[in-house]
């Protein structure tokens, strides 16, 4: 019943997580589990993103299923994709009315920047979660509902886990699901940081290697932004679209050498250092 049979290294991603926590929580710690778990939840953390455009099951049952299990495994209920992200950033596109738009803290691309960018956000995205929550109240009442029973579950889980023994819940559980969420959101300034949020093709970076098979293709972003609706298996093919399109210095190669020659080498080799797209504010 999946969509997509690709899908099978989803469920794979969302089924190994809790069982390496689990046992660690029985067993006791282990590194190489624990930087497993630590990479497991970077994919739980796409394939939400990618389960908010497009579901993963054809039954709504499974899906509303997969919701919840999301919402579990990542610590924040899966609603807040629609209220912010699909309504809001993929209909600007990190433009003046993005509300996520890089450039809001300042027009830079540096290692600061990308630590702080999912702090500074954060504050931007409650109150629209709030907002969108007060809208359901009025329009939605049942679906107001479903968003609050998904904060009753994490709230539940957590609970439980850390009266069993805060400490376990503290390491295998809060730390890694933080660790996730982080990058979640400083995903967004490695995609958009000094990309052009006027231009109609030249706002996202692009990411190529081995971050795409093992994360669902989530580097292949303007692919992404232009068909927000295509599964992440065929994002491959349409960037080949797109690739020649955009700016060269937007396709960026693989994340972690881009990683290192702008946040590491940049501060000791100025050739390294990111420049802005954007033109100044007056021209436009």
């Amino acid at each position: 019943m999946l969509r997509n049979w690709r899908d099978l290294q989803s469920l794979t991603y969302l089924t190994a997580l809790p069982l390496l926590v689990a046992w660690q929580w029985r067993h006791g710690f282990s590194w190489p589990l624990y930087a497993a778990v630590l990479f497991l939840t970077l994919g739980v953390g796409v394939i939400h993103h990618n389960h908010a455009h497009l579901p993963m099951w054809h039954s709504r049952w499974l899906n509303r299923q997969g919701d919840f299990w999301l919402t579990l495994l990542q610590g924040h209920p899966t609603y807040v994709f629609h209220a912010t992200h699909v309504a809001n950033h993929h209909r600007y596109r990190h433009g003046p009315q993005d509300i996520v738009r890089t450039y809001r803290f300042g027009d830079h691309n540096h290692l600061a920047g990308y630590l702080l960018h999912p702090l500074q956000a954060v504050p931007v995205l409650y109150p629209v979660f709030v907002a969108w929550l007060r809208q359901l109240q009025r329009r939605d009442p049942a679906a107001l509902r479903y968003c609050q029973l998904q904060y009753a579950a994490v709230l539940m889980l957590w609970g439980s886990l850390a009266w069993l023994d805060w400490q376990k819940w503290l390491l295998l559980v809060l730390i890694p699901q933080l660790h996730g969420l982080h990058w979640l959101l400083a995903t967004n300034y490695l995609q958009h940081a000094h990309a052009d949020g006027h231009s109609r093709i030249n706002y996202a970076r692009n990411f190529e290697g081995w971050v795409n098979p093992l994360l669902f293709n989530i580097g292949l972003h303007t692919a992404h932004h232009e068909h927000p609706r295509a599964h992440w298996s065929e994002l491959t093919a349409l960037h080949q679209r797109y690739r020649s399109q955009v700016d060269p210095r937007l396709n960026a190669g693989g994340l972690l050498p881009y990683m290192c020659r702008t946040f590491l080498l940049s501060l000791v080799l100025p050739r390294h250092r990111s420049h802005s797209l954007m033109a100044p504010p007056e021209t436009h």
